[in-house]
C-alpha cells in the first residue's frame, strides 16, 4: 500500500480531498502486519486519512482519526515512530490539516491538528487543553497564534499577550496578533521593541533600530492603537497618511470606512466602501457595515444590490447574514432577527452581528435581550455603538442610573469623543431636571466637534421642550446654512409646525425629499402636515384605512394558504 499512500499525499496537496478521504478508508482498513513497520504505516494512513477528512470539513470525522494515530503511535516504540518514511517530502513544508508532507511522525503536530478540529466544532476548552500540551520551546508560528487566540477567547488576556508577542518576535508582520495586542493595551512604543526582536531582512536579527523598509508597519501599529484606545481621530489621520503612500490599498480602505462608521461619517464611510468594491468586487470584510449604513441612509436599491452579491460571493459568511438581516429589517423584524441569530451561530465573535441583533431587539420592545447582546458586543471590543445600544436599552427598561453610569463610563473611555459627550446629556434629558445638565453636554460636543449634526438636533429638542422655539429655529438655520443635511430640513419642519408655521414647514420637508426621496420620517412628516393644512386632524383614526389594510393582510394570508 506505499504506491496508494504516495498517491493520498499527492491528492491532499492538490486540494481533492474527496478522493483522498476515499481512498483513505482503503488505506485504515488494509490488513497490515503487526510490526512495529506496520503499525507505523497505520498511524501514518490515519494522519492522512484526518488530514482529508478536515479539507472535507467533517472536523469530527478527522478528530477520531488523529485521536486513533495518537493512541495507536503511543503502543509503537520510540525509535520505530521516528523512523517512520515520509508520505510526500519534496516541498519541506510542515504538516498540517492541509498538508500531507509527514517528514516523521510529530506528536506536537497531530496535536495541533486536533486543537483545530475542536476550535471548527467550537470546542474551545478542549482545544485550549490539547496546545498547551505542545512545549513552548516548539511552538511553530501558527501555534502561537492559535493559542493566543484561544487564550484571549478563555478570557486569559495575560497569556494570550505572550504569544501574540512570540509571534511578532516571530515575523513582524502578523497583523491579526498586532490588532489582539493594540485592543489588549500594547503601546506603540513596546511595539517597537518587540519588532527589534524580529529577524530582518536575511533573517539577521536588527542590532539598535528597525528595518527602514518597516516604517509603515510601525504607523500601521499607532494607527491600532489609537483606535483600540478610542483616539479614532489619530487613527484615522494615520491610516490616510498610508493611503498617499499605498493609493488602493484596500485593507486600509476598508479600516477607514469602518471608523469612519463608527464615529458616524456615514456619507464619507459609504463612499470608501463603494471604493474599496471598485477595486476588489468580491470583497466581503466589514461588508456588513456598508450594509447597515446604506439601511440607515436609506438607500434601498444600492443595499438589495449589495447583498445579492455578497450572496453571490459567499452566502456562508457571517457578513452576508448581518447583510440580509438589515435588508429585511424594514419588511419583517423578526425575520431580520433570524438572520442576526444566524450570523452569531455562523462566528460567535462576529462584533456587527451582536450589534444588529441588539438593535433589532430594541425594534422589537425586548430591551433587556438587547442588553445582553450589547455586552456580548463589549466583551469583544467596546466601541460607540456597543455603549450607544446599551444606553438606549436601559433608557427603554427605565434603568436611568444603569445608563447614565454606561454614558460616563463612554466618556471615560473616549474622553475625546464628541458623541460620547453627546450620550451624557441623552441621559440627563430624559428628566426635566436635568435638562440644564443635558445642555451643557450638548453644547460641549458641538464645541469639540462643531459638525456633529446630533447633539445640534438634540439641542433643539430639548429648546422645544423647554418652550424655546426660536432659540432651536435659529440654531437649526445656522446649521443649514454650512450643512444641506435632510435631518436639518425635518427637525426645522417639525418645529415650524408646532409653532403653526405651515408653510415653512411644508418647504423644509420638500427640502429634505430633494436631498433624499427615501427619508421616510419626511414622507410620514408631510402626510401629517397636508392633513392639518386641509383642517384635518392628523392623530384622528382612519377607519376605511384601517378596514382596507385588514383587507390586504386577509388577501394575503389566504394566497400563503393557497
Amino acid at each position: 500500500m506505499e504506491a496508494a499512500r504516495e498517491s493520498m499525499a499527492a491528492l491532499l496537496d492538490a486540494g481533492l480531498f474527496a478522493s483522498a478521504q476515499t481512498l483513505g478508508c482503503f488505506l485504515v482498513s488494509s490488513a497490515g502486519s503487526s510490526n512495529d513497520a506496520g503499525m507505523s504505516m497505520k498511524v501514518e494512513s490515519l494522519v492522512l486519512h484526518g488530514d482529508a477528512l478536515y479539507g472535507e470539513k467533517e472536523f469530527r470525522r478527522a478528530l477520531n482519526a488523529y485521536k486513533q494515530a495518537m493512541q495507536y503511535s503511543r503502543s509503537i516504540p520510540r525509535q520505530a515512530t521516528s523512523n517512520i518514511r515520509s508520505s510526500v517530502s519534496t516541498t519541506g513544508r510542515s504538516p498540517s490539516p492541509n498538508s500531507s508532507n509527514l517528514l516523521s511522525f510529530n506528536e506536537n503536530e497531530v496535536k495541533f491538528k486536533i486543537a483545530l478540529c475542536h476550535s471548527a466544532l467550537c470546542e474551545h476548552r478542549e482545544a485550549l487543553q490539547e496546545m498547551e500540551g505542545i512545549p513552548s520551546k516548539v511552538r511553530t508560528l501558527k501555534m502561537n497564534l492559535m493559542l493566543g487566540k484561544l487564550y484571549r477567547i478563555s478570557r486569559n488576556s495575560r497569556s494570550a499577550a505572550v504569544c501574540y508577542k512570540e509571534c511578532l518576535r516571530q515575523c513582524p508582520y502578523v497583523f491579526e496578533a498586532i490588532t489582539a495586542l493594540a485592543e489588549m493595551g500594547l503601546s506603540a512604543k513596546e511595539f517597537s521593541i518587540l519588532f527589534l526582536q524580529a529577524p530582518n531582512r536575511g533573517g539577521k536579527l536588527p542590532s539598535d533600530s528597525v528595518d527602514p523598509q518597516r516604517w509603515w508597519n510601525q504607523r500601521y501599529v499607532e494607527a491600532q492603537c489609537c483606535i483600540a484606545s478610542h483616539d479614532y481621530k489619530g487613527g484615522l489621520d494615520i491610516y490616510l497618511e498610508l493611503m498617499q503612500r499605498f493609493p488602493n490599498n484596500v485593507h486600509i480602505l476598508l479600516e477607514i470606512a469602518k471608523v469612519e462608521a463608527i464615529i458616524g461619517r456615514n456619507d464619507e464611510a459609504i463612499m470608501d466602501f463603494e471604493k474599496a468594491r471598485l477595486i476588489d468586487p468580491n470583497i466581503m470584510t466589514y461588508m456588513d457595515e456598508y450594509a447597515i449604513l446604506l439601511k440607515t441612509k436609506p438607500d434601498y436599491t444600492k443595499l438589495n444590490k449589495l447583498v445579492h452579491d455578497m450572496l453571490h460571493i459567499d452566502p456562508a459568511r457571517p457578513e452576508t447574514c448581518v447583510a440580509l438581516a438589515a435588508m429585511w429589517e424594514r419588511k419583517d423584524e423578526r425575520k431580520a432577527l433570524t438572520f442576526a441569530e444566524k450570523s452569531l451561530r455562523v462566528d460567535d465573535r462576529h462584533i456587527t452581528g451582536y450589534i444588529m441583533k441588539g438593535n433589532l431587539h430594541l425594534s422589537l420592545n425586548r430591551p433587556d435581550l438587547a442588553v445582553t447582546d450589547f455586552r456580548g458586543a463589549q466583551e469583544l471590543r467596546a466601541d460607540l455603538r456597543s455603549y450607544q445600544g446599551l444606553v438606549r436599552a436601559y433608557l427603554a427598561l427605565a434603568k436611568c442610573k444603569e445608563a447614565l453610569f454606561t454614558a460616563r463610563e463612554a466618556m471615560k473611555v473616549m474622553h475625546q469623543s464628541a458623541k460620547a459627550l453627546k450620550l451624557v446629556g441623552d441621559v440627563h434629558a430624559i428628566s426635566s431636571s436635568g435638562r440644564e445638565k443635558a445642555r451643557k453636554f450638548y453644547e460641549s460636543a458641538i464645541r469639540l466637534e462643531p459638525g456633529f449634526i446630533g447633539a445640534a438636533l438634540a439641542l433643539a429638542d430639548l429648546h422645544v421642550a423647554e418652550g424655546r422655539n426660536r432659540e432651536a429655529l435659529m440654531l437649526l438655520e445656522r446649521y443649514l446654512r454650512q450643512w444641506a443635511n435632510d435631518s436639518l430640513h425635518i427637525k426645522l419642519a417639525q418645529v415650524f409646525a408646532a409653532t403653526n408655521m405651515l408653510s415653512d414647514a411644508l418647504s423644509h420637508y420638500q427640502s429634505a425629499l430633494r436631498i433624499n426621496p427615501q427619508n421616510e420620517a419626511a414622507k410620514k412628516g408631510l402626510e401629517r402636515l397636508e392633513k392639518q393644512m386641509k383642517g384635518v386632524d392628523p392623530d384622528a383614526p382612519e377607519e376605511d384605512e384601517d378596514n382596507e389594510a385588514d383587507d390586504i393582510d386577509a388577501d394575503q394570508d389566504d394566497a400563503e394558504l393557497l
